[in-house]
């Protein structure tokens, strides 16, 4: 979208709306379709730059979707039958520490030997946004696409909102008591408002589609290795081929096309050598030559090809008491290695909701919007350390699975159940979880520089034996995924949260000892003064954990 830094024109004829939605995306359709959900009585528009229908495998980052995202989807605007008939069902991520190998059947791989209880899909984003489009028009929301954005001026003090909007020729005005920014990279508000903000997190991205599936089985002929998992379907998981610096990602489309990706730490590996698909294929025979042999391959035309600098961002603000918000993309970015796009759409989608809906009812909007922002940004910059200066570490195949295992546990043990528990608003029990939060994050900020040092340590030893580290196999791990869709009161939810952090304590614990073991000089102090006073957990809590799944 384009957005022209002037007033809108008060000769254009005027329309009024009681949210209007610039961006009709992912982010943007969801948001009007939860509205939508929430207040039959309310009025939406979206307007969308891209004509509709999309085409089927757009090149739209977003496709792989975690516990938090596909739970949004499935469940709070009820897309399930859409996402198991007509998109695929993921089978979990899976890593491969494959950097310069061919025989891949050879390294270390972790990931799941069966399904995990809690779904998640891998998104088609063309596929899907046309659906989205077609529900929204179904549920009496005013979609305009190939609808430009040419003028916003905000309202202050209750005043209506005013946007300009040129579609097929024709300039009309939009009036509106609540804007919502879903715009994207684009970051309408955001640009006219200045509230673009930098982080430390120096990555970047190339990626690509190709026509036909790209099937890991194919890259070995030894029958065990195929079958290690059932179904043998690991072409539908998000596949990490990970090497110090770097993780490459296959995703698979229910069109029938593969979504490519290198992403990278932008000291070690320079956009420079990867910014064409000419090098980008000269940079995966070098790194990942198992890869690039796939698709050297007939049957995986080119489709598309895309790079980004500098992808990760944060935001001034995104919340306002002057009934203004962005969500998705317009408002800041993390990092697509655990796939938390789609989660943080649905996350500020929620909290955009509540203002909206609490405005409507007469209650005061600023102090929500201050609540829900801090917590935005705290979800954010939690979420920013497991990758900020952690690429290094992710061709480690030692140091790499214990990190996996711990960021899953600290995303399964709080945000996820929260979030799947429809408590994301819920100001009474946040007060009683606030100290969970607390000792979860000083867990984790001691952990990740533990994980790097131990990485750091690792440099140049010969790497572990090859073998599955089968996630499926810890219990506890999978009753952790299974124990997002209980359905707890009050008070037996915020003792399974505790439960979960003394889970966490006991895995931190473990975790140091490991790292101990095998550098004896290595600076634990942070972990040793959170972990101190605390008693040994229960054995339920304890055992066995992934080296024990091997």
């Amino acid at each position: 979208m384009n957005q022209r830094d002037r007033d809108p024109s008060p000769a254009a004829a005027a329309t009024r709306t009681d949210v209007l939605v610039l961006g009709g995306g992912l982010a943007g359709l969801t948001l009007a379709l939860q509205l939508r959900g929430q207040d039959p009585a309310l009025s939406i528009a979206v307007v969308e730059r891209k004509p509709h229908p999309l085409r089927e495998a757009a090149h739209k980052v977003g496709e792989s979707t975690v516990e938090i995202g596909a739970h949004y989807f499935a469940e709070v605007l009820g897309l399930r039958e859409h996402l198991e008939t007509e998109q695929i069902r993921k089978f979990g991520f899976r890593f491969f520490f494959s950097d310069g190998r061919e025989d891949v059947d050879r390294c270390t791989e972790l990931g799941v030997s069966r399904l995990l209880p809690t779904p998640s899909w891998q998104i088609d984003r063309g596929r899907f946004e046309n659906h989205l489009g077609v529900r929204a028009r179904e549920a009496g929301i005013d979609f305009r696409d190939g609808a430009t954005v040419r003028a916003i001026a905000l309202g202050r003090d209750g005043a209506r909102h005013v946007v300009e909007v040129e579609r097929a020729g024709e300039t009309g005005r939009i009036e509106a008591d609540w804007v919502v920014d879903a715009s994207g990279r684009a970051g309408l508000l955001k640009r006219r408002l200045g509230l673009a903000e930098g982080n430390d997190h120096d990555v970047n991205a190339v990626w690509w589609r190709v026509d036909g599936i790209v099937d890991p089985n194919d890259w070995s002929g030894d029958a065990g290795w195929r079958s290690r998992c059932t179904p043998p379907d690991r072409w539908r998981s998000t596949n990490h081929m990970c090497g110090p610096g770097y993780w490459f990602w296959l995703i698979p489309l229910a069109s029938g096309a593969h979504s490519l990706g290198i992403v990278c730490d932008a000291k070690m590996h320079p956009l420079e050598t990867m910014n064409t698909h000419a090098k980008a294929m000269d940079w995966l025979r070098r790194h990942q030559p198992r890869v690039a042999a796939s698709l050297d391959a007939a049957g995986h035309r080119l489709l598309d090809f895309l790079f980004l600098r500098h992808f990760s961002y944060g935001c001034r603000q995104v919340f306002s008491a002057d009934r203004w918000a962005l969500t998705g993309e317009a408002g800041l970015f993390l990092d697509p290695f655990y796939s938390p796009g789609s989660d943080f759409i649905a996350i500020a989608n929620t909290f955009v909701c509540d203002l909206i809906a609490k405005d409507r009812a007469g209650s005061p909007v600023a102090p929500y919007a201050d609540i829900y922002e801090k917590m935005y940004f705290s979800f954010y910059e939690n979420t920013l350390t497991l990758y900020q200066d952690q690429y290094p570490l992710f061709g480690d195949a030692q140091v790499m699975p214990v990190k996996v295992i711990w960021d899953y546990t600290y995303y399964w043990s709080l945000l996820a159940p929260l979030y799947f528990s429809g408590r994301l608003t819920d100001i009474p029990t946040l007060g009683r979880l606030r100290g969970a939060f607390a000792e979860a994050r000083a867990l984790n900020l001691a952990m990740q520089p533990l994980l790097r040092a131990w990485g750091e340590r690792n440099l140049g030893a010969p790497p572990p034996q090859a073998r599955l580290l089968d996630q499926f196999g810890i219990e506890w791990f999978r009753e952790l995924n299974r124990a997002l869709g209980d359905r707890d009161g009050d008070d037996a939810f915020v003792a399974r949260l505790a439960a979960n952090v003394e889970r966490m304590r006991w895995l931190a614990g473990e975790i140091l000892s490991r790292a101990r073991a095998a550098h004896p000089d290595i600076d634990g102090a942070a972990l040793d003064a959170l972990l101190a006073g605390h008693a040994p957990p229960p054995a339920s809590l304890a055992a066995p954990w992934y080296a024990d799944a091997a």
